[in-house]
Formats: C-alpha cells, sequence, structure tokens
C-alpha cells in the first residue's frame, strides 16, 4: 500500500499474510498521537519477547521459511514479576491503581458503547459467572463425556 493507511480488514489479513502490509503501533503515525511512545513500546516488546531469548520476531512471526512453506519458528514470551514494595508500599499502590481504572472507566465512551472495560476485567466478571454458574459446556462436549462415562462405568458426583 506504498507507506499509506487502510481501513480494509479483509485486505489487510491478505496484505500481512504476504508481507505487503503491517500493522502500526499504538499511537499510529504522527507524533502529536503519541506514535513515537506506541512505537518505543512495541520495540521494547519485541526485544524482551524475541532478542532475550533467541525467538523470532518481526516478519519471522508467519510461520514460513524463505520459499513460502509452513515452518515452525520459536515464538518467544516475557515474564516479569516485580517487588512493588522496593518501589512504594503496596496499599499505596492499590489506590493509585484502583483510581487510574475507575478514571478510565468512567472517561467519555466512543458512541454505541456502554461500558469501559480494565485489562483483566471481563475475565473476572467471567469467572464469578462460573463460580455461581458452573463451567458451560457445550452440546458436543457434553455428549462426548456422557459416552465416555457410559464407556468407563462412571458415575458423575452430584453436586
Amino acid at each position: 500500500m506504498e507507506g499509506k493507511p487502510y481501513t480494509d480488514t479483509n485486505r489487510l489479513l491478505v496484505d500481512l499474510v504476504k508481507q505487503k502490509a503491517s500493522l502500526l503501533p499504538l499511537g499510529g503515525t504522527d507524533e502529536l498521537t503519541g506514535s513515537h511512545k506506541g512505537y518505543g513500546l512495541a520495540t521494547m516488546v519485541e526485544i524482551l519477547c524475541a532478542a532475550l531469548q533467541n525467538g523470532c520476531f518481526l516478519d519471522q512471526l508467519l510461520g514460513q521459511d524463505d520459499n513460502g512453506k509452513a515452518a515452525p519458528y520459536k515464538l518467544g514470551h516475557f515474564f516479569m514479576a516485580i517487588n512493588i514494595d522496593f518501589f512504594t508500599d503496596l496499599d499505596s499502590f492499590k489506590k493509585t491503581t484502583g483510581e487510574i481504572c475507575r478514571r478510565l472507566q468512567n472517561s467519555r465512551r466512543f458512541p454505541g458503547k456502554d461500558r469501559i472495560w480494565v485489562a483483566g476485567e471481563k475475565e473476572y466478571e467471567k469467572e464469578k459467572e462460573i463460580r455461581i454458574k458452573g463451567i458451560p459446556i457445550i452440546p458436543n462436549l457434553k455428549k462426548d463425556i456422557e459416552v465416555m462415562q457410559r464407556e468407563l462405568n462412571i458415575v458423575p458426583p452430584i453436586i
């Protein structure tokens, strides 16, 4: 696309695989919108997930060799544990983090959206629902489980 942005997602997915397109980092292309910060964050993640552990990076993550054939690739992950007390006391951290989340959730919403979610919130809500209603099992899986129970003469516990 010669460096020009476009919004056709179907075309984007095709062009990504063909290496004719790329995703922009957080902040877009203009420093006024913070592109330099998004670029820096994306680069940091790439270094932590690839360079730090000799993993694949950038266009190597297509899962193809130089001839376009499917090939395994070393996908890197990075996890970090931070001792919060080294920087600030835990109660202060929790208070500030809570305030950040509340302010984000209470900011103006995009038209047609009734809620702003923060990271992990949907999963937390789903966990609460599952603890009350139980783990949902799709009908086909339920049938498979029932067949195995009969074949193995397993009586499920009554809950």
